[in-house]
C-alpha cells in the first residue's frame, strides 16, 4: 500500500462516490485501478454536514475525498483516495507475455506506466479481461496458471509450476475461442470459451480468496464459501454501489420553540386539531383560523408544523425509516416561504402562466398541476454505504437473494461514510390532490397497479425499493415517476443540460396507517453535478412561464408513442424482475445516475392512457390532439 501512493492520477470528486467509489473499477488510459477504502484518506477527508442523512444511516457524520489542489500535484504529497492497481495480471500486446505485477514495482515507474521489457520501444503492458467475483463481495485475478494447466496432457504439464504465461489470439477463430493462455515452458494452454458460463471456475477447482484487492498480504481473509464466478473487468455486475442522497433542507429560520410567535401557535387550542387533521380537507381551514387569531401568515403556521413533523420524524421508525427524509424535504418545497435566508436552498413559487382564455389543452393543464417552485438553488449530500457484486443487494443482508452487502462502515471501523455534496438548480412540480385521489380509485388504473406490485412482492429488490414507494406502491408513484423520467428526456433537449446531469426525486411514497404525515404527490427535478453545470440556469429559466406548460405539454405529447409499439405499449411485464409496463429504453428509461429506483415501476399507460386505462393526463394528451387536428383542418 505504500508503495501505490507514489503513483497520481486524475478522477473527479464527485466520481469517488459513483460510479469510481470503494470496490469501483476505474479505467484510465489502458490501466485498470480499483478504490481501495477510505482508511488511507481519514484523517485528511473534509467533513461534509447532513444530519438528517447522518441520522437514517446510523453515523456521526460524512467526509469528502481529499483533493489536490490544482496545478500543485508535482510539488505536495499524497493528499487524494488511494486506488489500487487491479487486475495485476498484465500482457504486452507485442510478444503477449504476461505479468503478474506486484505494488513493490511501482516506485520503479516513476508515473510512468507499465511497460514490456522484452520489447523494443518498450510497449504498455495491458490489464486482462477477465477476473473472478463472488456473491460475498470479493473479487480477485484469475488463477491463470491453473486455467492454462486444467486440461492438462502429460505428466510433465500435470506437474508443471512455471509462472511463465503467454495470451495468445489467434487468426484462425473468432469470439474467446481465439483466445488462449499458455504456458510457455510445458506448452500446456486452454481458449476462453465458456469462460463466463455459471461455476466455470469452480469446475477448474478455483475458490474465493476472501479479499478485496486493497487488502494487503498481512490482511486477515474472510473465510468465504461463495462459488466465484468469471466476469469481464468491464460487466455491470461487477459493482453495484448502494448510495443514499438527501437535500440540506436548514430549520426554518424563527421558527424555533423560543420564537414568541411560533410559540402562540404551538399553544393555540385548535393545533391539535390541526396536526390530526393533517391530509384532510378541513385541514386548511384550521390553518387559516389559526394565522388569524395569532396574526401571523398561513406560510409560518404551516412552517412551524413542519418543523414539528420534522422533529417527529427524525425520531427512529422501523415501519418508515426514510420518512424524515421524504417528508422534510415535500414540505419544504411545497411550503417554499417557510425556508428563508438560506446559503444552500433557496426556493420561489411560480405558475403556468396560463390565461383563462387559452387553449383547452392548457387549462386542462392548470387544473392537474397544483403547484410549481423553482429552485435557484440547492445542495444534495450523496453517501456511499457500501457495495455488492455480481448481484444486486436485496436489502435483506446475508439471507437475501442478491449479492451481500460490503459495507463501508464495518470495513473501515469507522463512524463516518464517504461523502460529497453538489449544488444545483431545479423544478418543483406537484399535482392537485384531490383529481389525483379520485384518479387512484379507478378499478382499472388500481388493478394495473396492483399487478405491478405483484411483480414487486416477488422481486429480490422489494425491500430496497419499498423504502421509496412506502408500505403499498401507489398508482401515483408510477405516474409521477414515469413523468419524472419523460421530464428529463425533454428537459434535455429544452433546457440545455444533457440527461446524465438531472436527476430525479419522486415525492409519491404511501405512509403507514399510524403515522399522521400529509399524502405527496410530486417531482423535484434537479442538476447535482460537481462542477459549474449546476449553475447554468437552464432548469430555472425553463421552470419560468411559458416555458414550463410548454414543455410538459409537449413531454406529454412525445409519450404517447415509442418506436418499439405496439410490443412496448401493450407489455405485461419489462426489464429486471417484469417491474415495467409501458417502458424502454426508446422511450422511458434514462441513465442510471438519474434514477433513484434503478429504472424500474414505470409505466407509460398510467400517464398517458390507452383504451381501457385513462392516464392522469389523458384530458390534456385529448385536447392537444384535437387542437392539432383542428389547426391542419384550418390549413
Amino acid at each position: 500500500m505504500r508503495a501505490v501512493k507514489e503513483i497520481r492520477r486524475k478522477v473527479r470528486r464527485s466520481q469517488t462516490i459513483v460510479p469510481f467509489g470503494v470496490g469501483g473499477i476505474i479505467d484510465l488510459r489502458g490501466e485498470s485501478f480499483v478504490a481501495a477504502d477510505v482508511r488511507g484518506w481519514a484523517a485528511k477527508g473534509e467533513p461534509v454536514e447532513s444530519l438528517r442523512l447522518a441520522r437514517k444511516l446510523g453515523v456521526e457524520g460524512f467526509r469528502s475525498p481529499p483533493v489536490i489542489p490544482s496545478g500543485k500535484a508535482a510539488h505536495v504529497t499524497r493528499l487524494g483516495p488511494t486506488y489500487v492497481r487491479f487486475p495485476k495480471w498484465l500482457f504486452c500486446p507485442q510478444c503477449r507475455y504476461m505479468q503478474f505485477w506486484q505494488p513493490d514495482l511501482e516506485p520503479e515507474l516513476r508515473d510512468r506506466r507499465p511497460a514490456c521489457g522484452r520489447c523494443a520501444g518498450k510497449p504498455q503492458l495491458a490489464p486482462m479481461r477477465f477476473i473472478q467475483v463472488c456473491r460475498a463481495g470479493h473479487m480477485a485475478d484469475i488463477d491463470w496458471h491453473r486455467w492454462a494447466h486444467s486440461r492438462s496432457e502429460g505428466h510433465d504439464q500435470r506437474q508443471c509450476q512455471a509462472r511463465r504465461l503467454r495470451f495468445l489470439a489467434s487468426a484462425r477463430s473468432s469470439g474467446l475461442e481465439a483466445l488462449s493462455v499458455v504456458c510457455a515452458v510445458c506448452r500446456a494452454g486452454r481458449n476462453l470459451a465458456g469462460i463466463s458460463q455459471k461455476n466455470i471456475l469452480k469446475q477448474v477447482r478455483l475458490q474465493c480468496p476472501g479479499t478485496h484487492p486493497w487488502q494487503s498480504e498481512t490482511d486477515e481473509a474472510d473465510a468465504c464459501e461463495e462459488v466465484p464466478q468469471a466476469v469481464q473487468r468491464g460487466a455491470s455486475n461487477v459493482y453495484f454501489p448502494i448510495t443514499h442522497s438527501a437535500l440540506d433542507i436548514p430549520a426554518p429560520a424563527g421558527h424555533s420553540e423560543d420564537d414568541e410567535s411560533a410559540r402562540e401557535v404551538v399553544d393555540h387550542q385548535l393545533w391539535t386539531d390541526l396536526v390530526n387533521a393533517l391530509g384532510s380537507p378541513i385541514y386548511s381551514s384550521f390553518r387559516a383560523v389559526i394565522a388569524s387569531q395569532c396574526g401571523v401568515s398561513e406560510d409560518f403556521v404551516e412552517a412551524v408544523r413542519r418543523h414539528h413533523t420534522e422533529e417527529a420524524a427524525s425520531k427512529p421508525s422501523v415501519a418508515d425509516p426514510d420518512d424524515d427524509l421524504s417528508i422534510a424535504e415535500w414540505a419544504a418545497l411545497s411550503v417554499p416561504g417557510s425556508v428563508r435566508n438560506s446559503k444552500t436552498f433557496s426556493v420561489r413559487r411560480t405558475d403556468l402562466g396560463i390565461a383563462l382564455d387559452a387553449p383547452a389543452s392548457l387549462r386542462e393543464l392548470t387544473a392537474a398541476v397544483s403547484s410549481v417552485v423553482v429552485a435557484d438553488r440547492v445542495r444534495e449530500v450523496r453517501a456511499l454505504e457500501g457495495f455488492s457484486r455480481y448481484e444486486p443487494s436485496s436489502g435483506d443482508g446475508e439471507e437475501g437473494e442478491g449479492g451481500r452487502v460490503v459495507s463501508i462502515k464495518r470495513q473501515t471501523g469507522n463512524r463516518w461514510l464517504p461523502a460529497v455534496e453538489t449544488y444545483g438548480e431545479g423544478i418543483f412540480i406537484a399535482v392537485d390532490e384531490e383529481r389525483l385521489a379520485a384518479w387512484e380509485k379507478i378499478p382499472s388504473v388500481s388493478n394495473r397497479t396492483q399487478r405491478i406490485e405483484y411483480n414487486l412482492d416477488a422481486s429480490f429488490k422489494a425491500d430496497r425499493l419499498r423504502e421509496r414507494t412506502g408500505p403499498v406502491l401507489l398508482p401515483r408513484f408510477v405516474m409521477l415517476h414515469t413523468l419524472a423520467h419523460q421530464f428529463i428526456r425533454q428537459l434535455s433537449y429544452d433546457s440545455g443540460y444533457n440527461a446524465a446531469s438531472l436527476r430525479e426525486r419522486v415525492y409519491a411514497r404511501s405512509h403507514a396507517p399510524s403515522m399522521a404525515h400529509p399524502p405527496q404527490a410530486g417531482v423535484f427535478i434537479y442538476t447535482a453535478a460537481g462542477d459549474a453545470e449546476g449553475t447554468l440556469g437552464g432548469l430555472v429559466r425553463q421552470g419560468q412561464p411559458p416555458n414550463l406548460a410548454e414543455t410538459l405539454v409537449r413531454l406529454l405529447e412525445s409519450a404517447q408513442w415509442c418506436s418499439q409499439d405496439p410490443l412496448c405499449a401493450d407489455s405485461t411485464g419489462r426489464s429486471l424482475a417484469n417491474l415495467n409496463r409501458a417502458a424502454c429504453h426508446a422511450c422511458t428509461l434514462l441513465p442510471e445516475t438519474c434514477c433513484e429506483v434503478d429504472n424500474s415501476l414505470l409505466d407509460r399507460t398510467l400517464l398517458i392512457g390507452d383504451g381501457e386505462v385513462p392516464g392522469f393526463f389523458r384530458g390534456v394528451v385529448q385536447a392537444a390532439l384535437e387542437e392539432s387536428a383542428g389547426a391542419i383542418d384550418l390549413s
